[in-house]
């Protein structure tokens, strides 16, 4: 039985590290780092989508995009490099999501902040909602001598 256990461990073995070479070397790929930075960007072309999916065909300021980000991998930049230059160069308006510091924070910050807000708003609706109506504390009025004779007559008819 050990030699079929070893094997079988050999074998999980050689998948396992057969995946992570996949991985480590699609990861540190030029065209994945490229692709990955593109996700991250928006086309300045003024169709407001993610550089790697812009709808123009031919579109010469995606292209013009794309060989600044190989020009800059190229020369061995890293990707936080690569994007500090298309900033400088287009502004902050080139990144898909704000950096989180200064004014740009709020836009991380805020969706919480209403979401809990929110959930309170909510929570507090449905307790009052559940919450038994009090009846207004007017007394009561003596009954009228004939209007009690009528009631109680009406009871000894259905035996109360």
């Amino acid at each position: 039985m050990k030699p079929i256990t070893s094997s079988r461990k050999l074998l999980r073995a050689l998948i396992l590290s057969l995946v992570f070479i996949n991985i480590a070397t699609a990861a540190g790929s030029p065209e994945q780092v490229e692709k990955d930075i593109g996700n991250n960007l928006y086309c300045m072309c003024g169709c407001v989508t993610a550089l790697n999916h812009c709808p123009h065909e031919n579109c010469p300021v995606k292209s013009e995009m794309h060989k600044i980000i190989r020009t800059d991998l190229a020369q061995g930049k890293a990707e936080p490099a690569i994007l500090q230059d298309l900033v400088a160069r287009y502004g902050l308006k080139v990144l898909a999501s704000p950096p989180t510091q200064g004014f740009n924070l709020t836009a991380w910050i805020l969706p919480g902040v209403g979401l809990i807000i929110g959930l309170f708003a909510a929570i507090t609706i449905v307790r009052r909602w559940r919450r038994p109506a009090l009846a207004p504390a007017t007394p009561t009025a003596p009954m009228d001598d004939k209007v009690r004779a009528a009631v109680e007559e009406e009871m000894k008819k259905f035996g109360g």
